[in-house]
């Protein structure tokens, strides 16, 4: 065994650059001539010149299909080979089905096909112009696989199918995503690009209004937006469900959606409106169900009296029915030779490119045209010279020895070409008659002057791009149809009111000190209530499902939770880690209530320091004494991980939040106290690390904080399980900064009870 040295870093790069650039040229990027993969195109070109299925012919079992495919073409999985046939044949996956199934060919609700052993299939008229010329050597063909037989490198498609039916595929490094289109559109705009190679995106914008997807739908963007996709080849197509308002029996009405964005599964999104309904998350919807036949038919009825537009844009916001659809107008272009290059292009490009392929194929078509002819004018010829000698010829046949013995000596005697003389030895004795020759002086002329008209036409570029017209008209005659989508020009967005989406009910928002939430109705007793053992309420806010709650956390967070995602729970409720995005170790410290203003006063009086508003000061402090006042000028639009309000340090964690007031109580563990006044409290408007409110003994820090006016009663947690309740003028009046004084002579504290 030779051995050879080599680097395993040089080897595994060249090896992974070799299966990247076979995946991109070889199996995920459509060619931009024919708008087809290779495993399509093979489909395509096995069904119609192997398996003859044109669509003229019976229906053929898919498996003879892919077994064609596979073993002439394709030396892939029969899977993969499979569902690119059964895509070719779906109407709301191809704009322009390729493919005529028959069988169960999947749906829109996710439904896969039936295995190809049960379904047939054929081409479709339409598959034949993608097909377009292939038997006039308009285009190259190579080697197969196993080089048994050849096969063509593109198709000469006289449809534009890449924007025709789109594509979508994922290579090595770089995918594609091209939305399908109207025909008339396309053809339109391959006119235009025709009557004026340097017409702007702009233009052609105009004459391409837009996506045109096979499921029908919407699309919301303006023409700037589609005119700035169709100039870059990247951007996002907004995609919206239609829908329209129905009566039903007994005074009831329904919202039928009648159209879906691109690609939505259908099943998926009756299920998810569904569960949208159950959890009562739009009170405007009580049911939803499909009835959809051929057509699409989602049926969503209405609460009484209420709002639909509110209730689709509900829907629309958080659901597929309006769905995005992202542009990457990726494929692969020919270069110089026979390979191709993976390019993003602009609409323009994509346009004239193939334009550019379809000139080349009729410059072709007409050569092997010409060819033919002059062939054929050759053996005429070669018939006319023999015409005024046929007993002659005649005798020269009878007496030679076998075909090619005639034709040798026809070749001497009137001097003919091989060709000329084995066309004369191989015609019937009747086709010498008269007539016959007639005929053939008669067609001798046609061709001749046939062969003028496309010599004239390959000298005149005017001419073969008349020609080209011709074609695209044609094609634009024999396939033209109406949008399915339609363009949107003045959308009216709906401005969603949280409020509109709730129904109002009185509860207790439940915190526990561990991070527990819940909430139950105001008729329950709190005290009741189960809570996990060792765990304890933090307070039990009186709210209506309209409001939020405001959480501060132990690494110097705020959260903003609406009241209507605590679970309605008997339980224990849930972790606040579920519904919050917490950091590692982050703990719930404080909590407050923050009322909407729509909604109506609780049955029960809310205690003012419990509750939240924008402009408040609020007093933070650390179990190290750190501290200062924060303004809080802003509470909505605070986003699920929370808003820093302070900068806590390494080794340190706030512990108390209360609004400021004139008077300031602090506690640390080991039973020191401190007063001390407003103005000793410096107030920041950003998160910041504070000043030091009170100075901590070693092995000591702050476990409480308590604001107030005047005097005030404050009730101590001790470590022995007993409470002692201080008046506040016993408490040691200071400066901050400073240490305290001993406010209980046995046991630590360990924080303060206000009841919840």
């Amino acid at each position: 065994m030779t051995e050879i040295d080599a680097s395993i870093r040089q080897e595994s790069r060249d090896r992974y650059l070799t299966y990247a650039l076979s995946v991109i040229t070889g199996r995920a990027l459509p060619d931009v001539r024919d708008g087809l993969k290779p495993v399509q195109r093979r489909i395509l070109y096995a069904m119609f010149r192997n398996l003859n299925l044109k669509p003229s012919s019976s229906h053929r079992k898919s498996a003879a299909v892919v077994g064609e495919v596979l073993a002439k073409f394709h030396p892939h999985g029969d899977v993969a080979c499979y569902e690119a046939m059964v895509r070719m044949a779906q109407d709301f996956s191809m704009r322009y089905p390729l493919v005529d199934g028959q069988g169960n060919f999947g749906s829109l609700d996710g439904d896969s096909a039936a295995a190809y052993r049960y379904t047939e299939a054929k081409l479709l008229p339409i598959a034949l112009d993608v097909l377009g010329e292939i038997s006039e050597e308009t285009v190259a063909f190579g080697d197969n696989f196993d080089a048994t037989t050849v096969e063509p490198e593109v198709l000469p498609s006289r449809v534009p199918n890449l924007l025709m039916n789109g594509a979508s595929g994922i290579a090595v490094g770089m995918a594609t995503n091209i939305p399908p289109h109207n025909i008339n559109d396309i053809v339109n705009a391959l006119l235009a690009v025709l009557d004026d190679a340097d017409i702007s995106a702009a233009k052609l914008a105009g004459v391409i209004k837009g996506p045109d997807f096979p499921t029908g739908c919407s699309i919301l963007n303006t023409k700037a937006e589609l005119t700035d996709i169709y100039r870059t080849g990247r951007g996002s197509v907004r995609m919206r469900a239609d829908w329209k308002l129905e009566n039903l029996e007994r005074g009831k009405q329904a919202i039928i959606v009648h159209s879906l964005p691109y690609t939505v599964n259908k099943s998926q999104l009756v299920e998810k409106i569904a569960d949208l309904i159950i959890n009562k998350k739009v009170p405007q919807l009580v049911d939803v169900r499909d009835e959809s036949t051929e057509d699409i038919r989602v049926v969503i009825e209405l609460a009484s009296g209420a709002d639909a537009e509110v209730g689709m844009a509900y829907l629309f916001k958080n659901t597929p029915l309006e769905h995005n659809f992202a542009v990457n107008l990726t494929a692969l272009v020919p270069t110089e030779g026979r390979s191709s290059k993976p390019e993003l292009l602009s609409l323009k490009q994509c346009l004239q490119h193939f334009l550019d392929f379809r000139e080349e194929v009729v410059v072709r078509r007409l050569k092997f045209e010409r060819k033919n002819l002059l062939e054929r004018l050759h053996i005429l010829e070669g018939l006319i010279k023999i015409y005024d000698a046929l007993d002659e010829a005649l005798k020269i046949v009878r007496k030679s020895k076998g075909r090619s013995d005639a034709a040798e000596k026809l070749r001497k005697r009137f001097k003919l070409t091989e060709i000329q003389s084995f066309a004369v030895v191989d015609m019937r004795i009747y086709q010498l008659s008269q007539t016959s020759i007639d005929e053939i002086t008669k067609e001798h002329k046609e061709k001749s002057t046939r062969v003028k008209e496309i010599e004239a036409i390959l000298k005149s570029r005017s001419k073969i791009i008349a020609l080209l017209k011709a074609d695209l008209k044609e094609v634009l005659k024999l396939y033209g149809d109406k949008r399915k989508s339609k363009i949107v020009k003045d959308n009216i967005e709906i401005e969603l009111n949280e409020s509109d989406y709730v129904v109002e009910e009185e509860v207790y928002a439940i915190v526990t000190a561990d991070g527990w939430l819940k909430r139950i109705r105001q008729n329950n007793d709190v005290s009741t209530t189960r809570i996990r053992e060792g765990d304890s309420i933090l307070h039990a806010h009186p709210l209506s499902t309209l409001d939020h709650v405001a959480f501060f956390t132990s690494q110097g967070y705020l959260y903003l939770l609406p009241v209507t995602e605590f679970p309605s729970s008997s339980g224990y409720g849930t972790p606040i880690q579920k519904l919050l995005k917490f950091r590692d170790g982050e703990t719930v410290v404080e909590s407050f209530c923050v009322k909407n203003d729509a909604a109506q006063k609780s049955l029960i009086e809310l205690d003012g320091d419990t509750v939240l508003e924008e402009g408040e000061t609020l007093l933070f402090l650390t179990a190290k004494g750190m501290g200062y006042g924060f303004e809080l000028e802003e509470i909505s639009g605070i986003k699920r991980n929370g808003k820093r309000v302070m900068k806590v340090r390494d080794n340190d964690k706030l512990i108390g939040v209360c609004k400021l007031n004139t008077n300031i109580a602090m506690f640390t563990r080991k039973a020191s106290g401190l007063l001390i006044t407003k103005k000793d409290v410096p107030v920041r408007s950003n998160a910041a690390v504070g000043v030091i409110l009170m100075s901590v003994r070693d092995g000591d820090e702050v476990v409480g904080v308590k604001a107030f006016k005047g005097s005030q009663k404050i009730t101590l947690a001790l470590s022995n399980g007993k409470e002692k309740t201080l008046q506040s003028k016993s408490i040691t009046k200071g400066r901050r900064g400073l240490k305290g004084t001993k406010v209980v002579a046995r046991g630590e504290i360990l924080g303060l009870l206000a009841g919840f």
